[in-house]
């Protein structure tokens, strides 16, 4: 009975017809909102963000109270590509010609931390969502490869030292193709099954005393006042600390944070299993992603799938044909795949911040949030979560650097933001036919 709801955003709240969904651990159905709940902290969005917010609260001995609107993982989180890629979308560079070197040097203290969370809580928990070390940045032309390098050297600056540059040849030891000119490895980086480590997170709020409401989607939000609130079709529920971690899903509910963001549609398809030719295409089993505006992400699951991801959507539609959309970009990559099978084909948002760089902030006294990963939002969520953590206990050095940063409107704003974004994609997609 609970699924026969429709959702304004998520249908009837179960999980979409991904390879994840098909191949997640077994995980309880918590129940619905349901009546009038008061508690220290309530947390808006059982994805990344609002898991790592609410278990490092837990884990602090708050006693809180995550609301999900579909089921565990139901966004981003579930869906996305698995990889643990270190940084933001914005690159250091930008962030000190933007911000300031004091800026730059804070945040290249912090964007290798998502990942060792993420491995950290595997660890501590029990967490079995197969995670495997290592990821790939591809060139595809001599410019990508001096961008590569560029960024290289920039990291090695900053004392980043997990990086290695790899020519032609030694690609190749990674990825069975000749598409590329080189590319960098970073041994801190990595790739999981995200829907499983989303679940496994949840179990561990659990065990720590935590509560968690699903296929609760919320209605309105009070953001002021000393008590902050949120309510359901069917409840409503009180606390002394409000953490809003909707995303690219939150919609409108708050609007003040709709505005700021925009949500954006990325697509991934898992082939048949491949035997033994999964070990032949990725002999190291790592994950790959080429560093063209518009890219190519992919990688083996634990059962010798090739999951093959990329394309954009701004606005957050779904493509006609999510297979015919990637399908030749997998060719070009892997050939030898020409007659695979493809069992799965999926698409799921993520939040885009104008500036590339993830928002977090207070609204009143009393409510936080975070969002606007930029598809970095594997790490950087883990990361904004023990930041929120800290704030709401009381140290609030890290989380006011973030909450300062000024956030820049998309230009046109709602209404023109999906138009200006897909010029600018064509025009850095061109640079990237062209090779400059």
């Amino acid at each position: 009975m609970m699924n026969a709801m429709r959702h304004p955003y998520a249908g009837t709240g179960d999980h979409t017809g991904s390879y994840y969904a098909a191949s997640a651990n077994a995980a309880p159905l918590r129940p619905e909102l349901q009546g009038a709940h008061d508690t220290d902290i309530a947390v808006l969005g059982a994805g990344f963000s609002g898991l790592s917010t609410a278990l490092h609260l837990a884990e602090k001995g708050h006693r809180v109270t995550l609301i999900e609107g579909a089921r565990i993982g139901w966004g981003a989180s579930g869906r996305n590509g698995g990889q643990i890629v270190n940084g933001l979308n914005a690159s250091l560079q930008t962030i000190a010609r933007r911000y300031g070197q004091d800026t730059a040097r804070f945040v290249a203290g912090l964007v290798m931390e998502g990942g060792d969370i993420i491995r950290e809580r595997v660890a501590t928990y029990g967490i079995q969502c197969d995670l495997k070390p290592g990821n790939l940045f591809a060139a595809l032309t001599d410019a990508h490869m001096r961008e590569i390098e560029a960024r290289w050297k920039l990291w090695r600056g900053y004392g980043i030292d997990s990086q290695e540059m790899l020519t032609a040849g030694q690609m190749r030891d990674h990825v069975a193709t000749d598409r590329y000119a080189g590319g960098m490895i970073d041994h801190r980086g990595g790739h999981m099954h995200p829907l499983n480590l989303a679940l496994g997170e949840a179990a561990a709020f659990e065990s720590l005393g935590g509560t968690i409401f699903e296929m609760s989607p919320v209605t309105w939000v009070e953001t002021e006042g000393p008590r902050p609130g949120l309510r359901t079709a069917r409840g409503e529920i009180r606390a002394k600390t409000l953490v809003l971690c909707g995303n690219a899903y939150l919609g409108d509910v708050v609007p003040t944070l709709e505005r700021r963001i925009m949500p954006v549609s990325t697509q991934i398809m898992a082939t048949e299993p491949l035997g033994d030719l999964a070990a032949r295409l990725m002999p190291s089993d790592i994950c790959v992603e080429d560093v063209r505006y518009i890219l190519d992400y992919y990688r083996m699951s634990a059962d010798g799938r090739l999951l093959f991801g990329g394309g954009t959507v701004y606005g957050g539609a779904d493509p006609r044909d999510i297979k015919a959309k990637l399908w030749k970009n997998m060719i070009k990559v892997f050939p030898q795949l020409a007659e695979t099978r493809i069992d799965y084909a999926w698409s799921g948002n993520f939040a885009l911040s104008f500036s590339r760089v993830p928002q977090m902030g207070r609204i009143g006294a009393n409510t936080y949030f975070a969002h606007g990963y930029s598809g970095h939002g594997v790490t950087g969520t883990h990361t904004f979560g023990r930041i929120l953590s800290e704030a709401i206990s009381g140290d609030t050095g890290r989380f006011d650097v973030f909450a300062g940063l000024p956030w820049i409107p998309f230009p046109g704003g709602r209404t023109f933001r999906v138009p200006y974004s897909v010029m600018g994609s064509w025009w850095y997609g061109l640079r990237d036919r062209l090779g400059i």
